[in-house]
Formats: C-alpha cells, structure tokens, sequence
C-alpha cells in the first residue's frame, strides 16, 4: 500500500491507512443512497508547505518518478473533477494515485 515510508513517519503513514479505509467503508455505507466515496494519493506535489526541502531532495525524488516530472496542483485537480463528475458516477471506494508512476517501484 506504501513504498517504503521513511523512518518517523508512522504517524503519517497511519493517517493515510486510515483515510484509505475510511472512504471505502463510507463508500459500501453510501451507496446504497447514491453517493459516491474517493480518495486521491497523491505523490509528492511541491507546494508552499515544501518550501524547506531542498534542491538535493527533490532531485532525489524526482529520479525516482517514472513520468520524469514533478507532479503538479493541476494534476491532482484534474482527479479530484474526474471523480466529482458524471463520468465517475459508478465508480465508488477507490483510492486513485496520482504520482506519475512511482508507486510502481524501481
């Protein structure tokens, strides 16, 4: 479910655990009623609350995603409308990584 988290970062991890879990659950409750229950997972998207990592780091990171770039905000809206939309109206309980190929591995 995760690659490889980094030391001290349980509690992240868990958080995110429990967001996976939380939509499918809300989504097999829902349903029924005709609501629909996502998650977007994000891979890393250089925003302001990354201003402090450094240059080295994210040369790190970016060689490891298999698209070649960096993810962007526009990227993770562009899921986000995909799944408020029509077009995902039967989709439900899914968990949608957007992380240009990383999560498949080496």
């Amino acid at each position: 479910m995760f690659d490889s988290p980094p030391p001290g970062r349980s509690a992240y991890v868990t958080a995110k655990g429990a967001q996976i879990g939380v939509a499918r659950a809300w989504a097999r409750e829902l349903a029924p009623l005709d609501i629909t229950v996502n998650c977007v997972a994000p891979g890393f998207i250089p925003v302001e609350r990354h201003a402090d990592v450094s240059e080295e780091d994210r040369r790190g990171y970016l060689a490891t995603v298999p698209a070649g770039r960096m993810g962007t905000r526009e990227d993770i809206a562009h899921a986000v409308s995909f799944f408020a939309s029509e077009a995902a109206g039967f989709v439900t309980g899914q968990r949608l990584v957007v992380d240009g190929g990383r999560g498949l591995g080496p």
